[in-house]
C-alpha cells in the first residue's frame, strides 16, 4: 500500500463493532520542559502548565464531562507552542493566553466550531514573533 493510501486509511479506522469513545473529546495539552537554551524551546517555558490547569478547571466548571484535558510530554511541535491537540477531530491549536484557552473551550469543546486564527496545519513552521 502505497504511503499516501496508508495516510488516507489510517484517519478512519473504526470497525463495526468498536466500543463507542469513552469521551466525546480528549485533549492533550504539551506541558513538556527542554533544558535551557535548547534550540526547539519548550512549551513548559511558554506557560502551558498555567493554560492546561486554567482548560482542565474550566471544563469542570462548565460541566464538560464527556471531555477529558490531559497534559502531555513533547507533542513534537516545540516551536509553535505552546500546543494542544484536540481528538477524535485531530485539530491542533497553538494558544498563549487564558484567552486564547476560553476561545477553544467555548468555540471548538462547546459549539463544535474551529478558532482558525489558532489553528496549526502540518506545514506550520516557526511563527514570525516567535523567531525573535
Amino acid at each position: 500500500m502505497a504511503e499516501t493510501e496508508l495516510r488516507a486509511t489510517m484517519s478512519d479506522r473504526k470497525l463495526p463493532g468498536d466500543p463507542a469513545p469513552y469521551y466525546e473529546a480528549h485533549v492533550f495539552c504539551c506541558v513538556n520542559e527542554r533544558p535551557e537554551g535548547h534550540p526547539r524551546g519548550c512549551c513548559k517555558k511558554r506557560g502551558s502548565e498555567r493554560l492546561r490547569n486554567y482548560m482542565k478547571a474550566r471544563a469542570k466548571e462548565l460541566g464538560l464531562d464527556g471531555v477529558r484535558i490531559n497534559q502531555a510530554l513533547c507533542l513534537d511541535r516545540c516551536e509553535l507552542g505552546p500546543t494542544m491537540v484536540i481528538y477524535p477531530e485531530q485539530v491542533w491549536y497553538t494558544y498563549r493566553t487564558i484567552e486564547d484557552a476560553e476561545e477553544i473551550l467555548q468555540r471548538h469543546l462547546i459549539r463544535g466550531e474551529r478558532v482558525e486564527r489558532l489553528m496549526l496545519q502540518p506545514t506550520d513552521k516557526v511563527p514570525e514573533d516567535l523567531k525573535r
